[in-house]
């Protein structure tokens, strides 16, 4: 078994949308004949799955007032609030071709018992994929099988911030109708608690360098078999992010259609939007309200026809008509915000 660290020229990265991306590209070009165990910490991101409607899922407002960052990851389940707190792990295994199930309970059996070991007695399979103690959700994991290999990980809740794990995730558009896949908010605990008490100061740093070691069967982490990523694998994950990870065609334009309306009282009077969105893009709008405008309203709702949910995108279209001639006085900020908020 490799361990490839998130670490660039000597200097660990917390940024889970990269440590994606080396793992995908890990998945489809690093063969060494063994598993490969990814460990990562994150600044404060949001993983939604990858058959959700982001726009659901995110409080996006909050997530941009909180400089929280999106990603879209390569495998379904539901959306997560990663930070500093949480100790993530990811495997690529290789499988038989005669066992291609997704199964939990193999991925989570060492770190099960592992944590035992650690003081956390208690700590079970939960429903598919996740991990309870007396009750309480302390992991959640996600796993697909592409080409013969199993891409699967988890994230194990040392501390919890409740209030931007609540926030960032609470969807913000309540009258939105999606066919997307909806996340069930589950009750979570921080494994902290559980632990003995030698290790119950661990930062999470420590405790991912204790996992790795206990995984290893190892006595310190120079004794642990590691692969180091070359300047020309760095040179295609950073092609990766900006294709795919770090691209609003991925983190938005995958999310599945839904329709939606919002309300708003302004000067001029209410509007009433209602739109059909497909990959994040307008595909139809119609307005409503007790407003006042010299011209026929379609003309609006055609300019946001194809346009992305964007504030500069909307702002954009609206500012290449006079809306003065068909809503009154209200600006195309005003009109973005309403969509957006």
């Amino acid at each position: 078994m490799y361990l490839i660290e998130m670490k660039r020229n000597g200097q660990k990265i917390y940024d889970g949308a990269i440590a994606m991306a080396v793992q995908v590209y890990a998945q489809k070009n690093i063969f060494l004949g063994e598993d490969i165990v990814f460990p990562y910490i994150s600044k404060p991101l949001v993983q939604v799955g990858r058959y959700q409607n982001t726009r659901e899922e995110v409080n996006l407002p909050y997530v941009k007032e909180n400089n929280i960052n999106i990603v879209r990851r390569d495998t379904g389940g539901g959306t997560l609030y990663l930070d500093e707190n949480c100790v993530n792990f990811c495997f690529l295994k290789e499988v038989e071709e005669s066992n291609k199930d997704v199964n939990f309970a193999d991925l989570y059996q060492p770190l099960i018992d592992i944590l035992r070991e650690l003081g956390a007695q208690n700590v079970e399979l939960s429903g598919r994929n996740d991990l309870q103690i007396e009750g309480k959700k302390i992991s959640g994991a996600a796993m697909s099988i592409v080409n013969g290999r199993q891409y699967g990980g988890y994230s194990l809740l040392l501390d919890i911030d409740h209030e931007k794990m609540t926030n960032a995730i609470k969807p913000n558009q309540k009258k939105m109708q999606s066919k997307g896949i909806k996340s069930v908010r589950s009750r979570v605990h921080s494994l902290r608690h559980f632990l003995s008490d030698e290790y119950k100061d661990l930062t999470s740093d420590e405790l991912s360098e204790l996992l790795v070691l206990k995984m290893f069967k190892a006595d310190s982490m120079d004794d642990v078999k590691k692969y180091e990523l070359t300047d020309e694998d760095w040179a295609n994950i950073d092609q990766m992010m900006q294709d795919k990870y770090d691209n609003w065609e991925w983190t938005f334009g995958k999310s599945p259609s839904y329709t939606f309306s919002k309300d708003g009282r302004f000067k001029i009077g209410t509007i009433d939007i209602k739109l059909k969105v497909v990959s994040e893009r307008i595909e139809d709008a119609t307005i409503y309200g007790d407003f006042f405008g010299n011209k026929d309203i379609s003309k609006v709702e055609a300019v946001l026809k194809g346009v992305r949910l964007e504030e500069t995108d909307l702002i954009k279209a609206l500012e290449s008509i006079d809306l003065k001639d068909y809503l009154g006085d209200i600006t195309a900020s005003e009109i973005s915000q309403l969509i957006l908020g």
